[in-house]
């Protein structure tokens, strides 16, 4: 069908294997998308089937642009549109076609995921780049501070990529190799093993390897 799908994180829990061990997971509303548009080489120059993830709450304003744009493949609109690979035939699939997480994803297969770590604002280096700090005892002068950032003879400069304090986290990050425990249909749900990017309730794209 598709290589992924937009969902959306709900959080983390454990459930038991059936030999006992606990699993943390993370619980992933993945889906029902819609197709939006599909690019042809033609008319685009590449491939790809573009997917609007249907939510509960419909999306109240709309630009009139992406107005016609809906209106052009008769969905309703949505508020994220992501972009996939086809690995069907692209004659395969349909514009205003619904997918769902069962159709595209198994049990005990390896997927990435990716999302928008949680911003931390403005941090030092130990928080930021987990450096260990100097003596805590009283006097030291040097509790967490980042040390020298170069030398003043030469290059007379601060290199380029030097580890410094300033704006942590709020960035795309890609987490591989995660397994899906589970996957429930009825609900469009699917438990992760392990930790997903990102806050409760944000987006994430979760792919095939």
């Amino acid at each position: 069908m598709v290589e992924g799908l937009i969902g959306k994180k709900i959080g983390m829990t454990q459930i038991y294997r059936e030999d006992g061990r606990v699993v943390p997971v993370t619980i992933v509303k993945v889906g029902p998308c819609v197709v939006v548009q599909k690019k042809q080489i033609e008319k685009d120059g590449y491939e790809a089937v573009q997917l609007g993830l249907m939510e509960e709450k419909p999306v109240k304003k709309v630009t009139k642009p992406q107005r016609g744009h809906f209106l052009k493949a008769n969905v309703a609109p949505t508020r994220i549109l992501r972009e996939f690979k086809a690995l069907v035939s692209m004659e395969e699939i349909q514009v205003g076609q619904e997918i769902k997480a069962d159709t595209v994803f198994q049990v005990n297969e390896k997927v990435n995921v990716i999302g928008r770590s949680k911003g931390r604002g403005f941090q030092g280096v130990i928080k930021r780049h987990h450096f260990s700090g100097g003596g805590a005892s009283h006097g030291s002068m040097f509790h967490r501070a980042p040390g020298s950032i170069g030398a003043s003879a030469y290059p007379s400069r601060v290199i380029k990529g030097m580890r410094m304090a300033g704006h942590f986290g709020d960035a795309r990050v890609t987490v591989k190799n995660l397994e899906v425990i589970r996957i429930l249909p009825e609900k469009n749900i699917m438990l992760l093993k392990g930790a997903v990017p990102g806050f409760s309730g944000s987006y994430v794209l979760v792919s095939k390897q």
